[in-house]
Parts: structure tokens; C-alpha cells; sequence
């Protein structure tokens, strides 16, 4: 139990203690984390293509998939839009167009294809998928620690985080309404309570939240896990558009842990550079909480 909670969270505070100076070096770890990616989703593509009755268990990841995301984005979606109607935060406003969605959502969906490419690669009987999981807990404790290196050297000051009202309010209903969906997905899939909540938990970071959840439960939860996280990005992002001259902090929850990169680009366009420091704040959060609460409850959650 202490191993697994240990292993996700000590590289990202480590990580987090080294603070990067050098745009060059920081382009270059970026670039890194980018490949290492798709690297563990090749590799859960492979676990997949080695499941017995396949056929079945990809009907089994797609209910999974189906069921989590209507319950936690549809939890998000509904509990954010209440509190945006009495928060009534209409202070971020600008006429941009959104030329780019379409790119972004290209994007986002390169992923998928290496996932598919591994597991196309996964059929054929190669001596290197017996070195599989030792491989991915190496990639992992090394994803960790470099993203704990990005979010120091981003000039993220912890204080301004943690004073920035918008971005507090809208992690906790998010991560508050995400728990709700994901012990009512729980129950309908029949699975323990506290898969559900680890499940619900991934907030948008699906590289990670696949990898996590697969360690732990499976290639089948793992990748219904990654599947709701990459489907609440794609979400976000075509909802961005329509949603953020009425409802600023839902279109902001929405977004999860990506309102600090891949989707901060298309708020700032929506809510001007007024609502950066809350995207920032959420997105900062919710990545520094999301390995904890996973972890938490795959390993430290018996008693649900």
C-alpha cells in the first residue's frame, strides 16, 4: 500500500523542489513529457491487446466509459452551472473567435492513435512485453518528477494560488461533484465505491490517471479512466466557445487540470487575461492533488 502511494507522490515533490531557469532546458523537458506520453499509452494500447476475451472487455471498457463520463462531467456540468448562476462571475468577457478549436481537438485525439498503435502492436508475440510493467513504473517515476519540475519552474507562486478565490472555488466543486459521479457510477457498474472515486479522480490528466488506474485495477479500468479523461478534454474544448461569455467559472471548471496548459490558450481568448490566474490556480491544483487522491484511494481506501 505505502509502496504505490510513495511511488506516485515522492517524484512529484521532488520534482517540485527544482526550480529551471533555462527557457531552452524548460522547451526541452516539455518536449520530453510530450513523448513520454505517448510512450505510456502506447504501452497500455499493448496491455489491452493482451486481455483474454478481448472482444468483451472492450465492450466492458466502453460501458465503463459511458457510464463514468455522464456521471462525473455530467456532475461537473450541473453543480458548476448552479454555483455559476449565484456566484454570477460574468467578469470575464471579450469578443474573440476561436479559430483553432478544430486543431485542438486533432490534437487531443493524437493520443488515441497511440493508444490504438500499441495496441495493433500488442497482437504480435514480441519478446519486449515481458519487460512491459517495470517499464511503465520507470516512465512513471520520471513523468512525475519532471511535471514536478514544470509546475515550479512556471513562476507558480504558491500564496497567489492559494489566495486566488475563482480557482479554489472551482477545484473544490469540481473535485466535490466529480467524488458524487463517481460513487453513482460505482453503484452502477457495480464495482467498490472507492474504484469509482479513483476513477473520477483523473480531472483531464489522462496520461496519468490511465497509467495509474491500469497499475492498479487493470487494463480495463485503466483505460475507461483514460477514456473519461480524454473525452472531458475534447469536451472542454468544444464547449469553451458556447459556454464562456455566460458561464465563465463552468467553463472554467470544466476544463479540469488542462485549464493550465492545453486549454488555458482558448480561455484566455473567452475570458480575457482576467481569468488566467484562476486557470492557472485549478489547473495547478487540481494536478498536484490528482496523484494523491488516486493513489489514496487504490491503495489507502480499504475501508470503502
Amino acid at each position: 500500500m505505502y509502496f504505490g502511494i510513495l511511488i506516485a507522490l515522492v517524484p512529484l515533490f521532488i520534482g517540485y523542489l527544482i526550480k529551471i531557469k533555462n527557457d531552452n532546458l524548460i522547451a526541452k523537458i516539455n518536449q520530453t513529457l510530450s513523448w513520454m506520453v505517448y510512450l505510456i499509452l502506447f504501452i497500455m494500447g499493448s496491455e489491452l491487446a493482451h486481455l483474454d476475451n478481448l472482444t468483451t472487455n472492450l465492450q466492458m471498457i466502453l460501458c465503463y466509459t459511458g457510464v463514468l463520463f455522464v456521471c462525473t462531467f455530467g456532475g461537473n456540468f450541473v453543480v458548476l452551472i448552479i454555483f455559476d448562476y449565484f456566484l454570477s462571475t460574468q467578469a470575464y468577457k471579450t469578443d474573440q473567435t476561436y479559430e483553432s478549436c478544430f486543431k485542438m481537438i486533432f490534437e487531443s485525439l493524437r493520443v488515441c492513435i497511440a493508444l490504438i498503435i500499441g495496441f495493433i502492436c500488442g497482437l504480435f508475440p514480441l519478446f519486449i512485453w515481458q519487460y512491459a510493467e517495470s517499464t511503465t513504473q520507470v516512465v512513471l517515476v520520471f513523468l512525475l518528477f519532471l511535471v514536478g519540475i514544470q509546475l515550479r519552474s512556471n513562476n507558480i507562486s504558491i500564496k497567489h494560488i492559494l489566495l486566488n478565490k475563482i480557482g479554489i472555488i472551482t477545484t473544490l466543486v469540481v473535485t466535490i461533484s466529480a467524488f458524487l459521479g463517481g460513487f453513482v457510477a460505482s453503484f452502477v457498474l457495480d464495482l467498490p465505491a472507492r474504484v469509482g472515486l479513483a476513477m473520477s479522480s483523473g480531472f483531464g490528466w489522462y496520461s496519468l490517471s490511465g497509467i495509474l488506474m491500469t497499475e492498479a485495477h487493470g487494463p480495463v479500468i485503466g483505460s475507461a479512466t483514460f477514456l473519461n479523461d480524454i473525452l472531458r478534454e475534447l469536451c472542454a474544448i468544444i464547449l469553451i466557445p458556447t459556454l464562456i461569455k455566460r458561464y465563465q467559472l463552468t467553463t472554467l471548471g470544466l476544463c479540469g487540470a488542462t485549464s493550465m496548459d492545453f486549454t488555458l490558450p482558448m480561455l484566455q481568448k473567452g475570458g480575457g487575461i482576467a481569468i488566467v490566474p484562476a486557470a492557472i490556480a485549478q489547473g495547478f491544483l487540481l494536478t498536484l492533488i490528482m496523484p494523491i487522491l488516486i493513489t489514496l484511494f487504490n491503495y489507502g481506501g480499504v475501508w470503502l
